[in-house]
């Protein structure tokens, strides 16, 4: 909710949102460190400092939010928050040193997760968001950074497009590994399903606006073709249970569909000038919020 009591704090005149969402902030920068400048997913709300037991770290769920707030926290405030920058970039380097990987059949850019003292190669359709993330941050930054992050941004793109593309359904999965047998694809039952979630959809959207590459715009209708080949039914749009034999649908409409996987694609196919990202920002649910030139007033 960072981005959200900033901009209450703004309406309404009245400083105590922006200071719950400064000090939630300044607990976690507090906190003991790793010696590796990663966020473990789990702090001790008693002590205010990170729990030593699970370790778990990630670009996708639990942590993908925290990191994509950084950043946006930071273009909110039109660049004055410059804490919530540096504290973004350190993260990103300590990705980049541990977790961020290469797979040696396809050439795949991926975020890892680290368990404990384990290192496990899968990824997140939920991390998917970070493509656009990446390529924001890059935006903001200046060069070797800019090139290197713009590179990433375009790699996870890449990946994100590839778990799609080797699916029969032409749409991810929830969790898709790198192998030895194979790269981005999944392989248990309970990584096979697609929710209608739209982080791939979030990075096409903001690799579009920062590159206009055409084939963003290119895989974005490939993926309208998919959601209306497969996940279109009489009253909505539904998951499916198996992205590689897409026959039965999960019979629920998510929210997020309606609020960021339609919402990234009219953005996609808009012209820069809807929703420009010189004046707004989108929050993780992708409502848009100004970019407040008199930030802290």
């Amino acid at each position: 909710m960072h981005l959200e009591f900033i901009y209450l704090s703004y309406v309404t005149g009245d400083p105590k949102y922006r200071e719950k969402a400064f000090k939630i902030r300044h607990a976690i920068k507090k906190a003991v460190p790793r010696s590796d400048g990663l966020y473990n997913n789990y702090m001790n709300t008693d002590t205010g400092q990170w729990l030593a037991r699970p370790t778990h770290i990630s670009m996708g769920a639990l942590g993908d939010s925290f990191y994509e707030y950084l950043i946006k926290a930071y273009v909110q405030s039109d660049g004055q928050d410059v804490e919530a920058y540096q504290m973004y970039m350190d993260a990103m380097i300590a990705f980049e040193n541990k977790l961020i990987f290469t797979s040696t059949q396809s050439r795949l850019v991926y975020f890892a997760e680290l368990k404990d003292t384990s290192i496990n190669h899968k990824m997140d359709s939920l991390a998917c968001f970070s493509g656009g993330m990446l390529a924001m941050g890059a935006t903001k930054s200046v060069e070797p950074v800019r090139s290197r992050h713009m590179s990433l941004a375009s790699g996870i793109a890449n990946t994100c497009h590839e778990s799609c593309a080797r699916s029969k359904s032409h749409l991810g999965p929830e969790t898709f590994l790198f192998s030895s047998r194979a790269d981005a694809v999944a392989y248990g039952p309970s990584e096979k399903y697609y929710i209608l979630r739209p982080e791939i959809l979030e990075s096409y959207f903001y690799m579009w606006r920062y590159t206009h590459d055409p084939k963003y715009r290119a895989w974005a209708w490939d993926f309208v073709e998919a959601l209306e080949k497969y996940c279109k039914s009489e009253a909505g749009y539904s998951g499916l249970r198996n992205v590689y034999q897409p026959v039965i649908k999960d019979d629920v409409q998510q929210s997020f569909f309606l609020a960021e996987v339609l919402k990234y694609l009219y953005l996609i196919f808009s012209d820069d000038s809807v929703i420009n990202l010189d004046e707004w920002v989108l929050n993780t649910e992708a409502h848009p919020m100004p970019i407040l030139k008199r930030y802290g007033s």
